[in-house]
């Protein structure tokens, strides 16, 4: 039985504010539905990715807006990642260098820390 991560809830204090942000890097905008009073889901999916993230009002109790700190995204050159979130204006820090990858971080405008990671060449 395969088991699939493919939808992670990222906390935000302003849906259309996050929205054109995570559009501006790059991701997809899959839905925004406003299925009753007081509840909107929104559904974005990076470039190449199975997984999608989903904020909105209405989604229930959780994190606050900049408490999610743990979404690692696998990119195939941390340099080129950088470069590119740079180029759009974005806070991003890196490339850090470690045994296991390199690593370049930065924050949505609610403060979300994502975390983007190449893995090394375990082939070589």
């Amino acid at each position: 039985m395969d088991w699939k991560i493919e939808l992670i809830f990222v906390p935000v204090s302003d849906v259309d504010r996050s929205k054109d942000f995570y559009t501006m890097i790059g991701f997809n905008p899959d839905h925004d539905q406003t299925p009753t009073e007081g509840l909107r889901f929104v559904q974005m999916t990076p470039p190449g990715s199975a997984c999608s993230i989903a904020f909105g009002t209405g989604l229930g109790e959780g994190l606050e807006p900049g408490q999610q700190n743990t979404i690692q995204v696998v990119v195939p050159d941390a340099d080129e990642a950088l470069a590119h979130l740079k180029g759009l204006g974005v806070d991003a820090q890196g490339v850090d260098e470690q045994v296991w990858g390199r690593f370049v971080t930065f924050d949505d405008p609610d403060g979300n820390t994502w975390t983007l990671q190449e893995l090394p060449d375990y082939g070589a």
